[in-house]
Parts: C-alpha cells; structure tokens; sequence
C-alpha cells in the first residue's frame, strides 16, 4: 500500500475516532449485544433495529476504546444501515477476510477498506474486528457479551 493511501485511510479512521458516527441510544432496538477485548479494554455495545422484511432500519453504537475499535464500530454503523441480516453476515465475512488477509468479493466494502492495512498489526485485528463480532451475536438476537479471547480472530 502506498503512502498516500496510508496517509487517507489513517484520516478517515482518526475522523471517525474524533467524530463517531450514529454514537448513542437507540431506543426502538429490538436487537442488542455487546463486546469486550479484555487485551485493550474496549467496550461496544450495538443496538439494532430490524424491520418485518428483515433490513437493518437502525443501528447505534456507545463504547469506550482506541481510535481503531471506535472507528470501526462507526462505519458499520455507517455502512449497515438499509442492508438485510444477511448482507450483514455477508459484510462481517468479507470485513473479517480483509482483516486477516484472505480478501474475498462480494458487496464492495466501500470505507471499510480504509482497515485493510490493520492486518499488519494482528493485535490491533481484535480491534477492529469487536465491533462485528458485537453484530453478529446482535444479529442472533443473544443479548449478550461477546469476547475477543473466546476463539475469535
């Protein structure tokens, strides 16, 4: 990757650290999980709102963390909104496979290939990665806390 690009995507990670984007309560969530990597002690907790017809119609996030674990939870806010449950298990499949490397197609990632360089750095992949792993037991409807040291990543 060059330095340019480098430079644009550590911007728009450092933006969304700063400026989290859909940051709060969500009230009519009818989906919720939350995540915690005890490595760094970054918390997320991901509400959703999931319509009859099974679109992601809402979805907010509060949490405390790195610029990485804020940033991320931010776009996915950003990018899952109007998607079905399963283009979000789509996005955390290609999301996760970007992280470690093994990039696959499918719906473009858009902003989120801002994190493909966080693979150089296999801690900072928990990072990045909590915020989805949050979504995906969001997405089951568990309603509890999801872990980076329980055999993800």
């Amino acid at each position: 990757m060059n330095d340019d690009l480098m430079e644009l995507y550590q911007e728009v990670i450092m933006e969304h650290n700063r400026n989290p984007r859909n940051y709060g309560v969500l009230a009519n969530a009818n989906r919720a999980a939350a995540g915690f990597n005890p490595l760094c002690g970054d918390k997320i907790n991901l509400k959703l709102h999931i319509d009859s017809e099974n679109k992601i119609t809402a979805v907010m996030f509060e949490g405390s963390g790195c610029a990485i674990s804020i940033a991320s939870a931010s776009l996915l806010t950003e990018t899952l909104r109007g998607k079905t449950v399963a283009e979000a298990y789509t996005l955390f499949e290609q999301f996760h496979a970007l992280l470690t490397g093994h990039p696959t197609e499918g719906i473009p990632l858009g902003k989120l290939a801002v994190f493909a360089g966080v693979n150089a750095f296999p801690t900072r992949v928990k990072c990045a990665t909590l915020a989805w792993h949050t979504l995906k037991a969001a997405l089951l409807n568990n309603n509890t806390t999801v872990s980076t040291e329980t055999g993800h990543d």
